[in-house]
């Protein structure tokens, strides 16, 4: 078993990863037609992963298996995460390894400004693994970064999704005091599933730092996520919208949960893409400045023009 760390920073022998559990094996079940994605071909996707390389960065579009990286590589989009390729939380649902990471690379803030401003991003993405190990769980690092690229592409605008910082005193403060244009952190799901898909997280603490990520800067927007098909109800979903408005969230994201192995968390059941768009026009009534519901949703996707139409919402005061 990998040795983690708890939200203090303090080694210990923690939850295991996925996928060294000592969890039965489940099926992965096969995907209906509507969640089926073709393979990358584009010389652009190519381009942009070539970049990426180049830049020694990491992706969350390759480290979580995003069944949408063909599409948005193929238009120079990309999440790019910082702080390293190994988190120290064993979420169920997730592919990005666990252990202990390396300590941070300080020129990674440069390397990622220079790939945001070589591929010309109008918009960019900027998220990480968990890093519990470090007392201010990475805050700086993601400050930095910002500044970097405010200095190398100062057009772009910037949308950071963050970790939870549970037990980082301070830590929201340095990230939205660097200004960025969206705050995304994802609830991921509803809270009766937290301590089996999300265990080293909490739901009213992740809901909270949203909440205090606005009444820090009322400029900023806000984001969050939620996987469908963990074995939520739709009562839990649209309980969870009503958490989200409650604490002043503009933009709710809503993707179909996809197994990565078969140590990860089942895939409960496929939402049609009726009922995804069900719970978008719920969601639009809920509020929200926007709302992106379907089956292939991710946090990111087509992040670019979603920011642009938010944006476009709150200045016609919808």
């Amino acid at each position: 078993m990998a040795v983690l760390f708890d939200s203090n920073g303090d080694a210990r022998q923690a939850f295991r990863h996925p996928e060294k559990r000592n969890r039965e094996e489940t099926p992965l079940q096969r995907k209906p037609d509507w969640i089926r994605v073709k393979a990358p071909t584009s010389p652009v996707y190519a381009e942009t992963q070539r970049l990426m390389r180049d830049n020694k960065l990491a992706t969350v579009c390759e480290e979580a298996a995003c069944p949408n990286i063909g599409e948005c590589w193929s238009q120079k989009h990309a999440t790019m995460m910082i702080m390293g390729e190994t988190c120290t939380r064993a979420c169920s649902f997730c592919n990005v390894k666990t252990g202990v990471p390396q300590p941070l690379d300080l020129d990674e803030p440069n390397r990622v400004a220079d790939a945001v401003a070589k591929l010309g991003l109008a918009h960019v993405v900027i998220t990480s693994v968990d890093r519990d190990d470090l007392k201010d769980g990475g805050a700086e690092h993601f400050a930095q970064v910002i500044r970097a690229i405010r200095k190398a592409a100062p057009e772009t605008t910037i949308e950071v999704l963050t970790p939870d910082f549970l037990r980082k005193p301070g830590a929201l403060e340095v990230v939205v005091e660097a200004r960025p244009d969206v705050f995304n952190h994802n609830l991921e799901t509803v809270p009766r599933l937290y301590l089996s898909i999300r265990p080293g997280a909490r739901y009213f603490h992740s809901l909270r730092i949203l909440q205090q990520a606005k009444e820090l800067d009322p400029t900023i927007f806000t984001k969050s996520g939620l996987m469908a098909g963990l074995g939520e109800s739709r009562e839990e979903v649209m309980q969870v919208m009503d958490d989200l408005r409650a604490a002043n969230v503009d933009f709710l994201t809503v993707g179909q949960y996809l197994q990565p192995t078969r140590r990860h968390a089942a895939v409960d059941r496929f939402w049609s893409p009726d009922e995804f768009k069900a719970l978008e026009t719920i969601a639009w009534a809920k509020g929200f400045l926007m709302v992106s519901a379907s089956p292939l949703t991710r946090s990111s996707y087509h992040a670019d023009s979603d920011f642009a139409r938010m944006r476009d919402a709150r200045q016609k005061g919808r």
